[in-house]
């Protein structure tokens, strides 16, 4: 084979963006462990979406065959996933639309901007999206003095203060009402210096403030939750009503989407809008589901565009075992059934994806040997309750498992420092290795008592062992090893008459 060079990209392309750990995972979650504030933010919301999801889903007595229906459409859209993303093109293109293709989040971020500039305007309206907080659009946007508004609830809510969402379905879930409402008195102009934490007074607030917004954009920035491959359609799910108002009054819409929320057919999306609304808000329908195809003409928005977004999608599908990722519907069930999650919050995981979902997303997209996301793997009790919550059975755990594995591996042959777990390991290989060694070990057991003091409690253990010691004591070493005991016992001269009495046993071990 030739080593001429023809121009073709390189595999895999990893994702780029708001994709990464900013610190480890342990580090950032011992630091949220101790925000009070937050867990009991998180205990109340998650517990009120747990309680919700399950009277609903009860209802059904075909749910789990309904999990199943949309883990095998998912698992077929993969597989052909090139020739539904051409078919799609083609229905998109022929209603009027205009598709651009992006292999990462600056790619992504280049076109909006330049399709903003091309309308001459300098503010655009959003709805919620994630694969925009994923491509970090709004910086992008303002750098190049372009000013974005988010005009989901709780979207703006975090915008205003100058936050990250840590949720996918909730993003001010870390955010109380009275927080709420002095971000409004702080940050919103014009707001009624009285205001309440009611929460109508502060929706009114907040929609007096989105509708001038509303009003005088013209051009609007939408996510998509689903595209329909046989006809070009694209679907947003929502609560608000606010995606309504954008994607219908501006005369501009471009919207960026992944490009595994594909579904091959209308009869598809029946499958999902069962599965979605109740896995993600407890709720049997969601209040708003708008669908357009193409351009109408002196109707909506006359100015159609969608970015399609690959941004490691390509390598994640490349992984046979962690693919499956890619079918997430982004309900966020998984993250309100998770321990972690419930106790170190979304932004411990530095990426736009937390929870169990993002701990397997964000390193498929980005490559597990980017070591900026190789922590998020272990950010797991692998006790298995994503499984079971998630609607189209994405085998969680197991991917989890997988992606440690890979980082073991990508680790290997490099030189380091050896931590000390790898000093602990390479001792205890040493003592274990023949009875000689394990014997001389064995002898250390009087200092183990002596630590141990009066009360034959060890308390607390030095370095990496310390954390054995944070929620138990260690009982005394006996006095003598199981090996000594037997030396003494089956080797000691034979008396004169065998004695009938018990054997006592070693010290410590009855």
């Amino acid at each position: 084979m030739s080593g001429t060079f023809l121009g073709m990209p390189s595999l895999p392309v990893f994702g780029t963006g708001n994709l990464h750990e900013h610190e480890p995972f342990p580090k950032a979650a011992h630091r949220e462990l101790g925000n009070t504030q937050l867990r009991a933010n998180l205990g109340h919301a998650t517990g009120t979406i747990r309680d919700k999801r399950l009277a609903v889903v009860s209802e059904l007595p075909d749910w789990e065959g309904l999990r199943e229906a949309g883990r095998a459409i998912k698992e077929s859209v993969m597989a052909r996933l090139p020739d539904l993303l051409e078919k799609f093109e083609a229905n998109f293109t022929a209603r009027g639309g205009k598709i651009h293709w992006a292999r990462d989040a600056g790619e992504a971020n280049a076109i909006v901007a330049s399709l903003i500039r091309e309308q001459g305007a300098d503010e655009v309206v959003k709805v919620k999206s994630m694969a925009t907080q994923e491509i970090g659009l709004n910086e992008y946007l303002e750098d190049q003095g372009i000013a974005a508004f988010e005009t989901d609830l709780a979207e703006l809510i975090v915008q205003l203060d100058h936050d990250k969402p840590s949720h996918i379905l909730v993003p001010a879930i870390h955010k109380n009402r009275t927080q709420v409402r002095d971000i409004f008195l702080r940050e919103m102009e014009g707001v009624d210096p009285d205001l309440t934490n009611e929460p109508a007074r502060l929706a009114a607030a907040a929609r007096a403030h989105l509708r001038r917004k509303f009003l005088s954009a013209k051009v609007a920035v939408s996510g998509a939750n689903f595209a329909l491959a046989d006809s070009g359609t694209l679907a947003v799910v929502e609560s608000e009503g606010n995606g309504r108002m954008c994607l219908t009054l501006p005369e501009t819409l471009i919207t960026v989407m992944g490009v595994e929320k594909l579904l091959p057919s209308w009869e598809d999306l029946e499958v999902f809008m069962q599965l979605l609304p109740r896995s993600s808000t407890g709720e049997r329908m969601n209040p708003y589901t708008s669908l357009w195809t193409g351009v109408t003409p002196d109707d909506g928005p006359q100015n159609v565009h969608l970015v399609l977004l690959d941004n490691g999608r390509s390598a994640a599908l490349a992984d046979e075992m962690g693919r499956s990722a890619l079918h997430c519907i982004r309900c966020s069930a998984c993250m309100n059934v998770c321990p972690v999650y419930e106790r170190t919050g979304g932004h411990a995981y530095g990426s736009t994806y937390p929870g169990p979902i993002g701990a397997i997303l964000s390193p498929l997209l980005t490559g597990i040997t980017a070591e900026e996301n190789n922590s998020l793997p272990y950010a797991s009790s692998l006790c298995g309750a994503c499984y079971d919550a998630c609607p189209v059975k994405i085998n969680i755990p197991d991917i989890l498992v997988h992606l440690r594995g890979e980082d073991v591996d990508s680790k290997r042959g490099k030189k380091k420092l050896p931590s000390q777990m790898d000093l602990g390991m390479k001792a205890a290989s040493w003592a274990l290795s023949s009875g000689r060694n394990l014997g001389l070990v064995e002898k250390a057991l009087p200092l183990g008592r002596l630590a141990a003091g009066p009360d034959r409690k060890i308390t607390k253990l030095p370095g990496i062992a310390a954390g054995w010691t944070q929620s138990r004591d260690i009982p005394a070493p006996p006095g003598q090893s199981f090996r000594q005991w037997w030396d003494k016992e089956h080797r000691a001269p034979a008396g004169p008459a065998e004695s009938t009495a018990p054997v006592e046993g070693p010290e410590g071990e009855s």
